[in-house]
């Protein structure tokens, strides 16, 4: 990997293109041509991934309403939306914006923590929706994603977003218009304008996950997704962006990060190598904030000791700052504590997490965030006992560079009522990469195939997992039926309604 160093420079400098962030990325982008078996493996895993958490969330309100958008912009040979018949084709920045909120709603697919955070399998459905209209092949859309997947998660490395409270679609969109110039074969210049716009219209701020969080935290990845779709058309007309988009005098690093004085160091692999980086990443195995997945695990341990819960004094989760100041007592948000608040708020919360998975012994998607039981009397009482410290050993193992080395989990410490401690430690979840039983395509398929019981069929399913499987030799044809066909009856919004403007 070489470490490219990217800073502010005065317009008078006249930086040339080719020492650009934004033209080294468009290299790549624009020289993909070799994929490595290993991480073409993980990127049907993914997709897989992508689908079943997707089709768990069909019908939450969120992932209906974008779904009705999408059903307004019908084309001939155009891209599918998740639940429909693929005989039903639509304009693709449309399928990209339902079907990424489908996958987005139940923040349980895949994720990448390091400078900053990231969902890196949100770049898939754009490259997906786009390579259904544009006629490409399932090798064309692996590739592309390989690109995208690079990216954003090499961004992510190199740039925290979170320390200036910018939110991380900010790495996601510019990483999407990475990927469709590899899916469509541009130029390194057409990339490199696309590049440059998407990133400059996606900064927005981390409100959308602070306070009370609304559904808007599900539709942000597939409005970053949209835009780049919109960015790419452009420059494909011949059309120019502003530049230099990070280092410019008035642009990103200067107003939106770090300052005219602030330098940051992006990882990037020379150009034409295969791309390995999505073997960084790791999936949710329970449908939380990814911080909350170890502390989950943890909570499951302490379940089967059988603490008599009325006996708690008070618990402390001691963690990486990041945990403590996004999901733990650090964000100082008094809706984390509330029994009311919204369900997305409750995921960004581990105290309420934390409570309900150690009184429960299990973590469901739906029924662990339902109103009920967030007002159970007793996890009320239990979850205001609960609140998170920071360490410095934590924080320093959440940023280690060595991914063998790096920890996303903490110590809970519970003090009863007589004094006596009951301590759990728990390094990693599960199902990352170094926990105690890591995800691969077994348990990818079984999460599907759980998340997918009762809501399609089990040939569809069958179908559908084949498809992905063998996601490099798919043809063009082929590709466009790698969707997920629910019958009308169980479906929310099958067609087009009248209730917006489109």
């Amino acid at each position: 990997m070489r470490q490219f160093k990217v800073k502010t420079y005065p317009s008078k400098e006249n930086l040339p293109k080719e020492k650009q962030l934004a033209w080294a990325f468009a290299e790549l982008a624009s020289h993909n041509e070799k994929w490595d078996a290993g991480a073409a493996e993980m990127v049907a895993n993914r997709v897989i991934d992508n689908a079943s958490v997707a089709i768990a969330a069909i019908n939450r309100a969120p992932v209906a309403a974008a779904r009705a958008q999408a059903l307004a912009h019908p084309r001939a040979n155009g891209a599918t939306v998740f639940g429909v018949s693929s005989d039903q084709t639509f304009e693709c920045e449309w399928a990209t914006w339902a079907n990424n909120v489908a996958v987005r709603e139940l923040d349980m697919h895949d994720t990448f923590l390091a400078a900053d955070y990231s969902h890196p399998g949100d770049t898939i459905p754009a490259i997906l929706s786009v390579a259904q209209q544009m006629n490409r092949s399932g090798e064309d859309a692996l590739l592309a994603i390989l690109t995208a997947y690079e990216i954003q998660m090499n961004l992510v490395k190199g740039i925290c977003l979170h320390e200036f409270k910018k939110d991380h679609i900010a790495h996601l969109a510019p990483a999407i218009a990475a990927g469709l110039g590899t899916l469509l074969k541009l130029d390194t210049d057409t990339i490199f304008q696309a590049i440059n716009q998407a990133l400059h219209l996606s900064f927005s701020t981390r409100q959308s996950r602070k306070g009370e969080i609304s559904s808007w935290k599900a539709y942000a990845p597939a409005f970053a997704g949209k835009l780049a779709v919109e960015a790419i058309d452009r420059t494909m007309r011949g059309e120019k962006s502003p530049t230099p988009i990070y280092e410019g005098e008035d642009s990103v690093i200067a107003w939106m990060l770090g300052g005219k004085n602030r330098e940051y160091i992006v990882p990037l692999p020379e150009v034409g190598t295969p791309f390995k980086t999505i073997l960084e990443s790791y999936t949710k195995e329970h449908s939380a904030e990814y911080q909350s997945q170890a502390l989950i695990d943890a909570a499951f341990n302490l379940h089967k000791k059988k603490i008599d819960l009325n006996q708690i004094k008070e618990i402390v989760i001691y963690t990486s700052h990041h945990t403590h100041m996004v999901i733990g007592t650090g964000a100082n948000d008094p809706q984390k504590f509330d029994p009311d608040a919204s369900r997305e708020t409750l995921d960004h919360s581990i105290m309420y997490i934390f409570a309900v998975a150690l009184e429960d012994g299990t973590w469901h998607h739906e029924k662990s965030y339902s109103k009920e039981r967030a007002h159970r009397p007793s996890t009320v009482e239990l979850w205001k006992k609960i609140r998170t410290e920071m360490t410095d050993e934590w924080t320093a193992a959440y940023h280690h560079t060595d991914p063998s080395k790096k920890k996303f989990g903490g110590e809970v410490v519970i003090t009863m009522k007589d004094g006596t401690q009951i301590r759990e430690k728990m390094d990693n979840a599960n199902a990352h990469p170094n926990g105690a039983r890591p995800f691969a395509r077994p348990q990818y398929v079984n999460k599907f195939k759980t998340l997918t019981e009762g809501i399609i069929a089990k040939e569809e399913s069958e179908r559908f997992i084949k498809l992905a499987e063998n996601l490099q030799s798919l043809s063009a044809d082929q590709l466009k039926t790698l969707n997920i066909v629910l019958p009308e009856t169980k479906l929310l919004n099958p067609t087009r309604d009248q209730k917006g403007i489109f």
